[in-house]
């Protein structure tokens, strides 16, 4: 079979066609492009930490942790890098290939560049592919992260440019592309997606995947969230989001975007097991593993190994071709880290 043409001049009525075919139609299509490019049992694992909770002035509505809104949320400093560190070594051991750490800021200071830039390093080190989410980032940020080794910036568009200013005000639709490009330009891989479930109608469903598909690369990870309602934000009594509509929205994603990993993210822990299934049968083939997401729950990871047996899904394995020029890299960043974990304090004390 030929695979699925990649394609970047989707429109918004293609996009709406694929979300409107009968459901076995699309689940289908779906599940015969998934095959095209990936093993259809295997799934990529990855953890999200939080590395810095809370206060952040952005306004989005869905998030509990703006500082706009009251969640009973409490605001933490940025954490100790021997914590980071310990977080992703016992991450690798329950099985993640991908350690995720994420920050509640609209840009990472200059202040704390230092610390992100060597928890990049020491968690590479531990053979974990490394991926961070930290607000807008500059060219010359994004140039740093690079140059640390980062392997995948997280920064998600959240919904459809129309809809887009009745969610976030305190940052423009173009500002978040052009932390993508910084982002793309600087060499590391793109982790990109959206929330469903926000109040957003079919149009803005269709006009959020458009927008991934057609940037001139597509996001190599794609993370669909379900909209997770938190007392105290705007959206904390929006309507349930139909699920037969979730799993179409990821059915979609993995035609328009054939060879990204499509990532089942936030409200997991809301969906029974037969919904995710239905989300892996639809083409998803990522998952956030462990207790948390950042601030909102997660199925416990136990019971994610156990849904893998039932179904026969495994966990994705990375690839370890590490050169021997890169394994000593990988040590001398380790024993400088042990020569400057002296500054780890200074991180926690005076970050805000």
């Amino acid at each position: 079979m030929t695979a699925t043409a990649l394609r970047h001049d989707w429109t918004i009525k293609e996009a709406r066609a694929l979300l409107e075919l009968p459901f076995n139609d699309l689940m289908f299509r779906a599940q015969a492009v998934h095959r095209q490019y990936f093993d259809p049992n295997e799934v990529q694992v990855s953890t999200l930490l939080s590395i810095k909770t809370g206060a952040c002035p952005e306004d989005c509505k869905y998030c509990p942790q703006s500082g706009h809104y009251n969640t009973g949320l409490e605001k933490e400093k940025l954490l100790e890098i021997e914590r980071v560190v310990a977080e992703a070594k016992a991450a690798k051991d329950k099985g993640a290939s991908r350690f995720c750490m994420g920050a509640a800021w609209r840009s990472p200071a200059k202040k704390d560049m230092p610390y992100v830039l060597d928890m990049v390093r020491q968690v590479k080190s531990l053979g974990l592919e490394t991926c961070m989410t930290l607000g807008m980032l500059r060219e010359d940020q994004a140039l740093e992260l690079a140059d640390a080794g980062l392997d995948y910036y997280n920064h998600n568009l959240d919904t459809s440019e129309k809809y887009y200013n009745h969610i976030i005000t305190t940052r423009t639709y173009q500002d978040r592309l052009d932390t993508l490009d910084n982002v793309r330009r600087a060499g590391m891989k793109v982790c990109c997606g959206g929330i469903m479930g926000m109040g957003e109608d079919l149009d803005d469903r269709a006009g959020l995947l458009v927008q991934l598909a057609n940037l001139p690369h597509h996001p190599e990870s794609v993370p669909v969230n379900m909209l997770v309602k938190v007392e105290g934000t705007p959206l904390d009594n929006v309507d349930d989001l139909d699920p037969f509509d979730f799993v179409r929205t990821i059915a979609v994603a993995r035609i328009m975007m054939p060879e990204s990993h499509v990532r089942l993210s936030a409200g997991r822990e809301n969906m029974n097991d037969q919904m995710q299934a239905l989300c892996f049968l639809a083409g998803a083939n990522s998952i956030f593993y462990g207790e948390k997401l950042l601030t909102t729950n997660n199925p416990e990871a136990d019971h994610d190994r156990e849904l893998f047996q039932r179904l026969g899904i495994r966990p994705e394995q990375r690839e370890q071709a590490h050169t021997e020029e890169e394994q000593v890299e990988a040590l001398s960043e380790a024993v400088e880290y042990e020569r400057t974990r002296h500054m780890f304090y200074d991180a926690t004390r005076e970050s805000a």
